[in-house]
């Protein structure tokens, strides 16, 4: 599988102990096999910005399956567009509940206090990627290197450049994110 990331870049950005591997397991032919194959080889992060880990102190019942995003929102009595329920909830980007549409392989935004949608990447490959280049810009701004509004510059031409989906939309979370770091709340 050719792509422009891979564990060792993830591993590299996070750590290894904060990256999380979906396991490989047989999917449907209506399943896109190229983001299953990426989930489960390149992984995702579990970070203060990206959280892709259940929270264990939030026991959840033996027949909940925290994967579906019709279940997950079910669980915290959140209304679920129908035709979502079947996606696959892959975390949390800030405040934004992340998910996967298996079918087309789109990854798409909750924002807190919707049930919209909110296209954010292609595919899977470009939400890793702008994961993996977030990161430096955390790191780069933790270091007090660069100016917030020079880092936030730089993230959008970098993944622009690799996808421009994530800036599409003006209620997209990465349009907020960079919002709030030009802006000095965080």
């Amino acid at each position: 599988m050719n792509s422009s990331v891979n564990s060792a870049e993830m591993i590299r950005a996070y750590g290894l102990a904060n990256v999380v591997f979906f396991p490989r397991y047989e999917v449907g032919p209506s399943v896109d096999t190229r983001a299953v194959g990426l989930l489960s080889s390149v992984g995702l992060p579990h970070s203060v910005s990206f959280s892709s880990r259940m929270d264990p102190t939030d026991p959840y019942d033996t027949s909940f399956d925290p994967v579906a995003l019709g279940g997950f929102f079910g669980h915290y009595g959140i209304p679920c567009p129908e035709e979502c329920r079947t996606w696959w909830k892959l975390g949390t980007l800030f405040t934004s509940i992340v998910a996967l549409d298996p079918e087309s392989g789109k990854v798409y935004g909750f924002p807190e206090g919707s049930w919209e949608r909110v296209l954010l990447h292609r595919d899977v490959e470009s939400l890793l990627f702008s994961l993996i280049e977030f990161r430096r810009i955390e790191d780069s701004h933790e270091n007090e290197d660069e100016d917030p509004e020079d880092l936030a510059e730089r993230f959008r031409q970098v993944v622009s450049e690799f996808d421009s989906t994530p800036f599409e939309n003006e209620e997209s979370q990465w349009n907020v994110i960079l919002e709030e770091l030009e802006s000095g709340i965080w």
